[in-house]
């Protein structure tokens, strides 16, 4: 365990820190999962509105610095290109 004050600050931000990403990760996943599931059922329509909160949720953790902006271009493209295929 720390022993200085600014390690002890530092243990406190870390974990503070971690807590939030943890959030911010978890949320686009389940996203991401509600998308393809509802890619998986056929359901054309539901499939676009989860796209577009699985498209916010990766720019979302995109933008705080969780995943590399290529990363979640690579991403958003590639459940475009599912929702795209269930379209025709």
């Amino acid at each position: 365990m720390a022993n200085h004050k600014s390690a002890l600050k530092r243990i406190r931000q870390s974990a503070r820190r971690q807590k939030h990403n943890q959030h911010i990760r978890s949320g686009m996943r389940s996203e991401i999962k509600r998308f393809r599931q509802a890619v998986e059922a056929g359901d054309s329509a539901g499939a676009s509105e989860r796209f577009a909160a699985a498209e916010r949720a990766i720019r979302r953790a995109s933008s705080k610095g969780l995943i590399p902006k290529r990363r979640a271009d690579r991403s958003v493209g590639r459940l475009a290109k599912s929702l795209n295929a269930l379209g025709s």
